[in-house]
Order: C-alpha cells, then structure tokens, then sequence
C-alpha cells in the first residue's frame, strides 16, 4: 500500500513538471488593431473581444486592442450591441505582431436599436424587459418640433395636458407642478427644485441623439418621480467629420373655423432659427448648440419668446487609456405669458381673462461635469454632476420664485462576459428654494441602488433590482421603503420576444404641492404641509415580433399592462377654512393637493414601426393604439357602476392613437401625422358646475357638454432635399382646423402653416 502511494506521488510530481514546462514553454504573440464603425469611420469604444472563446478584451476609446496568445490558430470574434458579429481567423507567429482593423456594420433588423435607459448600459430594444419607445433626431426635424413636448404628444401612448405628462393614463393634471414622469437628460434629473415640473422648451432637441420614453414605473434605477414612466434625453458626440447644421422656419396661424374667435387684425407669426456643430479637435469631442425662437401666440396674453445656447465638451486622455472626462453647459433665457382661462364661451376662447395673467422673465441653467473610466475586462466607472438652476420673475413680485438642484451620482457597471450586466450605484441630491409666496425651502435625497441583467438560460434573460432612500424635508427624515423592480424577456423565435416585467414606484410631493398658496381670478390655491408620499406598482405582459419581408423591416409590439397607485396626489376642488373658522366664507373656496386615495389603471397598448420600398419610393411608419382604463376603486365601491362613470379618473381619455407615414421618391418626401383623442370623461365638477362654472369660466359647463368628445388631429408635410446640403420643408399643422378642448378652458390652436429651410454641411 504505502509502495502504491510512493508511485502515485512520483507520478503527480512529473505531470506537475511537465504541465508547468508546457505552460510556460509555450510561445506567444501578440495581435493588436482597431474596431471602427463601418459607416461612419469612428473608433468604436468597449467593443468586447473574445479569441477562441476563452479569454478576451474591449477596445479602448480610440477603438485600440491587444491580445495575447500562444503561437498557432485563432479565431477572434468582435460583439457590440446593435452590431453584426464579426469573425476573424487569424495565425499567431512569434516574429511579428498580427494588426487587424475591424470594421462593424449596424444590423438592419429594428430589434437591433441600441438603448440605454432600461439598464443604464447599452442593450438592443429587442432585449429589455419593459416597454421601452425610441424616437429619432429626423422625428423632430421634418415635423419642426421646437419643444420636446410636442414630439411626445404625438407618440404612442402618451399624452401632454397644458405641460403635464401622462403615460397610459398615469397622470391627471395639476397645473405646473408634480410631475409622475421624470425627465433625463443624459441620465440625469432635470426637473425643478421647487415645482417638480418639466421645463420642455428647455431640453436641446438641436443636440439630439436620441429620446427613449420608458412606459411604467421606473424608480428603481431613477428614484422619485419616475412613478409613471422616465423620459432620457441623449445628447449626442462628434463624428469623425466635423458637422454643422442650421434650421429657419417661419409660421403664421391661420383664422380658426369659428370666425367669431377671431380677435387679431393680423394674423399671429412665430419663427426661429436652431443651429448646431460638432466636431473633433485631436482628443477632445466639441459639440455646440444654439436656439431662437418667438411666437406671438393665437391667444391673447399668450406668447413666448426665448434665446438658448448649450456647449458639451469631452476629453478622451492619451496617457491615461479608457479614462475621458467632460462637461455640458445650457442656459436659456424666455420671457413669456401663460394663458390660464378664457374670458368666455363665444367669441373670446382665445381672449384671456385679464385677472389671470401670468407673465413672467426668467433663466434656466445647467453645468453638468462628468468623468468615465473603463476598465480592460469593459467595465465602466462614471461619476455625473449636475446643477439645474430655475428663475422666475413674475410682475407680481410676490409670485418670484427661484430654485436650485444639485445632483450627483456614481455608477459602476460590471460586466460578467457577454451575457451578464450588474448596474449600482449611489445618488445625492439638494434642492434650495427661494420663493415669495411659498417661503424658502431646503430638501436632500440620499440613495442606493442595484440592478442585475443576465441571461441565465439560453434565450431567458432576466432583469432585478432594488432601491433604497433617505429623504429629508427642512431638516425632517423620511425614510422610503426599498423598491424592487423584476422582469423577464425570452426570444421565442428569431425574431419573437416575450416579456413581463413588475416594478414598484414612488414620488415624493413636490414643495410646491406641499407650501404654494396663491389666488388666480378668484380661484384659490391653498397649501398642505401633511402631504404624504405616493406609491405604487406597474406590471406588463408583452410580446415584440419583428419581420423581413423583402426590402421591409420592422416590428409590432403588444403590451397588456396594470398600474396601481396608493395615496394618489391630486388637487381636489372644496372649502378649506382655518381650524379657528366654523362656517367657511368664500376666500375659504379653491383647490388643495390632497392624498385622495388609491388608483387602479389597466389596458392593452399594441405599437407598430417599419420601413421599406414600394418601387422607387423608400417608405416609413410608426404608430400605436392604447386603451385605458383609468379609475378610483373607492368609487366603484361606494356607487358601483353608474351611467355617468364618476369612477374614471379626471383628466383621463380611454382611447389614444397615433401614426406616423412618411414616403421619399427622388428628392421629394411627403408624410402625414394622425392623433387621435378619445373624450375626457372627467374634469374637476367645479368646472362644470352651472352656477361656479360660470363664474369661473362664463359658458363653460355648456360648452363641455356641447364639445367635449373626442377629436382627430391631421397634419401634412412636403419637402424636397434639393441637394445633400439644403432642404426646404412645408408643415401644415391641424390641417381641418379641428376646434378641440385640452383642459377646461384650453382650446388648442387653428389651423398654422410653416415653412421650414434646413442647411447640413
């Protein structure tokens, strides 16, 4: 026995020798080349490579790699989200190095779309667990969009109601404050300190990338205010080449149908001019941007006139490989008047009345350091910082307002081989407020959170998350409970992905939810120091089938979804006296942001995107139909379902549908944009009221019930690319001057006409 142990230690140690003579003895090679996006030219920055499978790098910001093998065969595959796999043979020698330059074709399939939002890192559309819609710089620039809310307004499933966002029914309306639906720019918050609104004239659609809308509850990665949904704004980098772009445009708004709401002996104008550059200066990315625009407005006390500028620049270090740092800088200037209600029903919808003027001057501004560090294994280090700074300056001086946010956040991507993602990281905001009529105000949010995305199985990935807060208000702690977020997508076929997700969200009232109290014509605002927090859930059930039929690609989506809200925020209409007044008198009437109780919104969304040829002419289509179904439980409970459906949500429409067609033949292209709005079943019954009603807005409670169904909107546009360089566009916008109803007392503008000159060089 101890004879048989002696020789298998003898034989151990010689194969231990041999193994080490072998490992070490081996000789080796080095490849080395560069990763370059085939259609532009650009290095491709964190391209993962792998050689035989087994071992592997990224390339660096200049799309540089080196690997190092034994002497013989290889096989070296490139991946990059949204790009054709490439697969290189090659033969390792010891006498030299092996270069390669690499170039990666884009894949032609839709499902193909690179995002980033759903996981904070680059993904395909195809492959995210949720909802996720993707809108285009050309989106923009052949419908002249000059607000980043007219855009959304037209896509599916969401809806814009005088400045708030709604995604599939998430949203009523309360007038200028507390938004469910977090705005991003470049990932970050961009919402107001005091108000917790969107300024959407505000976001540098003249510096677009792309937008990516996500649909439901997404505060585990983004925190409060994203209850509904987030919008991100990407912005984008110089090309290889440099690149400028100059747009003018020129409109008028057209006599509405009704003649008698004619109140201009000539007729409104708007114009503006939007200019772009960029450019790469050695290892420095420069990117410059600039918009003008004013409109005289269709109704009366109603105009805008506004200056913006934004400048971003990023440094790639040459002695430090993967690291680059940068800054974006924005500021605006507008001066501008809100139109609030009409002075009546007839012939003055479009004339204000005079007691409620808002008027006002003001700033906003924004500096935005960053830094970024790759590792060599492809993971990423980012540290972000913003300061978002809004001034109002009403003429009423008692109504200025002035606020500030300060916010930064670390993030660290790590990535396990191809296949799995984990995103954490840790956020500090501080928001100060200096304002007039609701006092001064100091608030902070600490917090962290974790996101895992891997594909477990072949086809199954799965996405899971958690996020935790501290909260603090004028010195006072709120602690969050944590929130999970979980999803699963599985291709079913080569082009058929399930999905279902479930995430959990929460906002926090806004300060001005919370302390502003004000007086418009009568109509008062009051405030409510106990505000408590809103919470609640979104879950989704979806299938994305993309196709290739020839020279047409595309997808159709189809969603099933449920969201459910708990101590819903809403300002709710009463009478609200001071606990030492027993009978209210009528300074004791108006509105109040109330924890109203509990919300239960369900439907089924199906979306639809493609492009093709029919012969010579290139064709595209995007669209969808969403129905809703919005309403207070407590209601059904108490009434049941009555005729009058008090139990639908305010501010809610059932059916919403949108489609985009756009056709090019030559250098002609021609396209037309449909909206369709179902009815508001529900508005605040003051409104409505015949007696209060009238008196705020005299013949309103008629007019609702004479014109508050639902409405189509039409428009149409004509171009012509008349060489590379220079196009000239014409938009004709509500084309059959439809006389339709936002919120009470908001009549959306007649028929305009604007004709649009865009230079590219």
């Amino acid at each position: 026995m101890n004879l048989y142990l002696k020789h298998i230690k003898i034989l151990a140690v010689i194969f231990f020798v041999i193994s080490v003579n072998m490992l070490f003895g081996q000789e080796r090679g080095v490849v080395s080349g560069v990763v370059l996006d085939a259609a532009t030219g650009n290095p491709m920055l964190a391209v993962n490579i792998s050689a035989d499978r087994r071992t592997g790098t990224s390339s660096d910001a200049h799309g540089k790699f080196v690997l190092d093998l034994t002497i013989g065969a290889h096989t070296i595959e490139f991946f990059y989200v949204g790009y054709e796999m490439v697969r290189e043979d090659v033969k390792v020698t010891a006498e030299g190095q092996t270069y390669l330059e690499v170039r990666l074709k884009v894949k032609r399939r839709m499902l193909d779309e690179v995002v980033v939002s759903a996981g904070k890192y680059e993904q395909k559309i195809s492959d995210v667990t949720v909802s996720l819609e993707v809108i285009k710089p050309h989106q923009l620039s052949n419908q002249n969009i000059t607000s980043l809310d007219m855009i959304l307004e037209r896509t599916s499933g969401i809806s814009i109601l005088d400045g708030q966002p709604s995604i599939r029914g998430g949203s009523g309306f309360s007038y200028g404050v507390g938004s469910r639906v977090l705005m991003l720019v470049d990932d970050l918050p961009m919402i107001s300190a005091d108000a917790g609104d969107i300024k959407w004239d505000y976001m540098p659609v003249e510096n677009l990338n792309q937008i990516e809308v996500i649909k439901g509850a997404s505060s585990v990665l983004y925190g409060s205010s994203a209850l509904n949904g987030a919008i991100n704004l990407r912005t984008r980098f110089p090309g290889n080449e440099p690149q400028t772009e100059i747009t003018i445009f020129g409109g008028v708004y057209m006599d509405p149908r009704r003649k008698e709401m004619v109140w201009w002996d000539r007729n409104p104008l708007m114009r503006g001019v939007s200019a772009s550059h960029s450019r790469k200066i050695g290892n420095l990315d420069l990117t410059v941007g600039g918009n003008y625009f004013k409109d005289e407005g269709y109704r009366t006390g109603d105009f805008q006139h506004r200056i913006r500028g934004n400048l971003g620049l990023r440094y790639r270090f040459k002695k430090i490989e993967r690291l680059s740092a940068g800054i974006s800088i924005s500021g605006m200037y507008v001066d501008q008047a809100d139109f609030l209600l009409w002075q009546d029903a007839d012939s003055g919808v479009y004339i204000q009345n005079p007691s409620t003027v808002i008027q006002l001057t003001g700033h906003r501004y924004n500096l935005d350091p960053y830094i970024e560090y790759f590792t060599k294994s492809g993971d990423k280090h980012t540290l972000k910082t913003r300061l978002y700074s809004v001034g109002n300056a009403t003429l009423d001086v008692s109504k200025n307002s002035f606020s500030k946010l300060w916010y930064g956040e670390y993030r660290y991507l790590k990535k396990f081989g191809t296949r799995t993602n984990w995103t954490s990281g840790m956020s500090f905001t501080r928001n100060t407020i200096l304002a007039n009529f609701f006092n001064d105000h100091k608030s902070s949010n600490s917090a962290v959170y974790t996101q895992l995305d891997a594909q477990v199985i072949n086809r199954l990935k799965v996405s899971t998350g958690v996020r935790w807060e501290l909260n603090s208000l004028n010195g006072e702690f709120f602690y969050s409970l944590p929130v999970l977020r979980a999803g699963l997508n599985y291709q079913a076929g080569k082009a058929t992905f399930l999905r279902t997700s479930f995430g959990q969200g929460y906002r926090f009232p806004s300060i001005a939810e919370k302390f502003a109290a004000s007086e418009f014509a009568g109509l008062h605002i009051f405030a409510n120091p106990d505000l408590e927090p809103e919470r609640g859930w979104s879950a989704e059930l979806g299938v994305k089938q993309g196709f290739t039929v020839g020279s047409w690609i595309g997808f159709a989506d189809l969603a099933l979804f449920w969201t459910e809200y708990e101590n819903m925020i809403e300002y709710t209409f009463g009478a609200y006296p001071p606990d030492s007044v027993e009978i209210p008198g009528i300074e004791d009437v108006g509105f109040k942001a109330l924890n109203i109780g509990n919300a239960r919104i369900n439907g089924v969304e199906f979306t639809f995107n493609g492009m093709g040829t029919i012969g010579r002419a290139g064709l595209s289509f995007t669209g969808g139909y969403t129905f809703m179904n919005p309403v207070d439980p407590s209601v059904i409970e108490e009434t049941g379902r009555d005729e009058d459906e008090s139990y639908i949500l305010k501010y809610r429409r059932r059916h919403l549908f949108k489609a985009d067609v756009e056709a090019e033949i030559w250098k002609l292209f021609a396209g037309i944009n449909l909206q369709y709005n179902s009815r508001m079943i529900n508005v605040d019954e003051v409104f409505i009221d015949e007696f209060l009603g009238d008196m705020l807005q005299p013949g309103f409670p008629d007019y609702w019930y004479e014109n508050s169904g639902g409405y189509t909107l039409i428009d149409f546009r004509l171009g012509w690319n008349i060489t590379h360089m220079f196009r000239i566009n014409t938009i004709l916008k509500n084309a059959f001057n439809v006389e339709f109803l936002g919120r009470p007392g908001d009549i959306g503008p007649p028929r305009n006409l604007t004709l649009q000159a865009k230079i590219t060089f």
